[in-house]
């Protein structure tokens, strides 16, 4: 008999709207998840004692977990934390990098993960993949996606903006990322997955095309959906590729060239993405990507971050080195340091449109 349809990993409980963390309890008792009530929650030490505050009484048989940072051995010391406490579930409770720990630990220790966002500076949130510093630098770890997500609209408002303007440019890096994609099955007869770049590529044209504000709810819903499914779709795919293209390893040369003065993910994601469909010769889509950049206050030229052109270009012509083996528009036109200049002018004339 044929197989008709194929089982793609997913969280249990989707739960995206102003208030949810209310009903956090009741996610959390769902018999898929906890039976029992025992949770073992990760959270930071600064906010996070704020909302164990706020949702204490209503979790009793939770026990908190504070995690110091977002380092390897940070996942490591919270998952021998919680070893010897029969939990059902974890539960990771703040930004990317409680999550990523929590995911880590989750995954060490063999339990599920709910992950209970307080801002969407990136789609590491619903991702199989918890990204930690170590010793070398940081890695990307292969984890199980979450079995739940609760993203509470009132809590994303509350946190620093720069942390949407992050999840903005994240999201919309995916339109670059999956034309990355397509490029590398066309020239190198590299698998794709439809599924995967279809929830990837329209996670990231419904950010690109929706007229709401930093402080709207219906686009930060919009938003919080797109993070999740580009999440998914890595699942889907296997790995990182509908995500992740030139964008991406322009991201990384920035944070391995200037880990100093490096801006956030998402920033140096959505220039990368413009730049990069510059490169492409999609000059319309760089153009209307630029002009939704700008409206949500993000850097769409070096200049914007604090870099000169020539570390610009010294970071593009770095970037194929963070990802062997990705095939994306960088390694298709393997540009000179002189042709990465004048096509970074050209896209300077165009983003000034």
């Amino acid at each position: 008999m044929p197989v008709l349809t194929r089982l793609i990993p997913a969280p249990v409980v989707v739960d995206i709207r102003a208030g949810a963390l209310a009903d956090l309890a009741g996610v959390l008792a769902d018999q898929r998840i906890s039976g029992s009530g025992k949770l073992a929650v990760a959270i930071s030490g600064g906010s996070g004692r704020a909302l164990r505050d706020r949702l204490s009484d209503s979790l009793p048989g939770a026990s908190w977990f504070e995690v110091g940072g977002g380092t390897l051995n940070d996942a490591v010391k919270l998952a021998e934390a919680m070893k010897s406490g029969r939990y059902d579930a974890v539960v990771g409770l703040g930004g990317g990098k409680i999550i990523d720990c929590a995911k880590f630990a989750a995954a060490r220790v063999g339990l599920p993960l709910v992950a209970v966002a307080t801002n969407l500076s990136h789609d590491g949130l619903c991702s199989p993949v918890a990204t930690l510093d170590n010793d070398a630098g940081r890695g990307s770890y292969g984890v199980p996606n979450p079995i739940a997500v609760v993203i509470d609209l009132d809590v994303i408002r509350e946190a620093p903006v720069r942390f949407v303007r992050s999840g903005i440019g994240d999201a919309l890096s995916n339109i670059s990322a999956v034309a990355d994609w397509e490029l590398a099955h066309r020239v190198n007869g590299e698998d794709i997955d439809g599924l995967a770049a279809a929830m990837a590529r329209q996670a990231g044209e419904a950010v690109l095309r929706h007229p709401g504000g930093l402080g709207d709810d219906a686009f930060l819903q919009v938003l919080a959906e797109g993070l999740v499914l580009t999440g998914i779709s890595m699942s889907v795919a296997g790995d990182s590729r509908p995500a992740s293209g030139a964008c991406h390893e322009i991201n990384h040369a920035f944070d391995l060239l200037f880990p100093q003065r490096a801006a956030s993910h998402g920033e140096q994601c959505g220039l990368g993405a413009a730049f990069a469909m510059h490169l492409r010769g999609a000059v319309q889509e760089s153009v209307r990507m630029t002009q939704v950049l700008r409206r949500h206050g993000l850097p769409v030229t070096a200049e914007d971050m604090g870099f000169d052109v020539d570390e610009f270009v010294r970071v593009v012509a770095f970037a194929p080195k963070t990802r062997p083996g990705r095939y994306t528009i960088l390694e298709h036109l393997n540009l000179s340091e002189d042709g990465i200049r004048d096509a970074y002018a050209e896209y300077l004339r165009s983003a000034a449109v």
